[in-house]
C-alpha cells in the first residue's frame, strides 16, 4: 500500500526527525513554559498544524496528547487549579483531535489560512462547550470558560498564522 500524499513532501528520515521534534516539543513546550499559557498554545496549535502536513496520521498522537500531559506535569498553568485540568485531559485531546481532522478535511478545499480559520473556531466552540457544561455543573470555575473559549480561539488563530509562516519559509515560498 503506497504511503497518502501529504502537501509537503519528506524523506523518512525528514519524517521521523520532524516527528521526534514535534512531539518532544509538545511535551516540552508546555512543561518548560507553563505559566505562559498563551505563548504555549500558540506553540502547541503551531505544531499541531505543521504534524497535519508534514507527518502522516499516525503519528499525530503523541502531538494530540504530550501538550496537556506536560502541563499536568509542570502544574503551572492553572497553579492551584491545575486538578480541575485532569477533568479536561480527554476533551484537550478530542479538541486537539479535532483542529486537526478539520483543518486536515478543508485543507485541499479552501487553503492554509481558512482551513485554519475552521480548525480554529471548532476546536473552540468544543472546548467552550464542555467548559460551560462543566462549570454549570459546578466542577471547574469560571475561569475555565475564558480558558477554554475565546483564549483557546486566539491561540489556535496564532498557532496557525506561527505555522503557516514557518512552513512558508521553511518550503521557500512555495507553500
Amino acid at each position: 500500500m503506497t504511503k497518502p500524499a501529504l502537501p509537503l513532501s519528506l524523506s523518512i528520515v525528514e519524517e521521523r526527525v520532524v516527528f521526534l521534534g514535534l512531539a518532544s516539543l509538545s511535551f516540552a513546550i508546555p512543561f518548560a513554559l507553563g505559566h505562559f499559557q498563551t505563548m504555549t498554545g500558540v506553540l502547541v496549535n503551531a505544531a499541531l498544524f505543521i504534524s497535519v502536513l508534514l507527518l502522516p496520521r499516525r503519528l499525530f498522537w503523541p502531538i494530540i496528547l504530550f501538550p496537556s500531559l506536560g502541563v499536568l506535569s509542570r502544574g503551572l498553568i492553572f497553579g492551584p487549579l491545575t486538578s480541575f485540568l485532569v477533568y479536561f485531559l480527554p476533551f484537550i485531546w478530542l479538541g486537539n483531535l479535532s483542529l486537526i481532522l478539520i483543518f486536515k478535511k478543508t485543507y485541499d478545499r479552501f487553503g492554509f489560512p481558512i482551513s485554519a480559520l475552521f480548525a480554529s473556531v471548532g476546536k473552540s466552540i468544543f472546548l467552550f462547550s464542555f467548559a460551560k457544561l462543566f462549570f454549570n455543573f459546578h466542577l471547574v470555575p469560571r475561569l475555565f470558560l475564558t480558558t477554554m473559549g475565546i483564549i483557546q480561539l486566539a491561540t489556535a488563530l496564532s498557532g496557525g498564522l506561527l505555522a503557516f509562516l514557518i512552513l512558508k519559509k521553511v518550503s521557500h515560498g512555495k507553500f
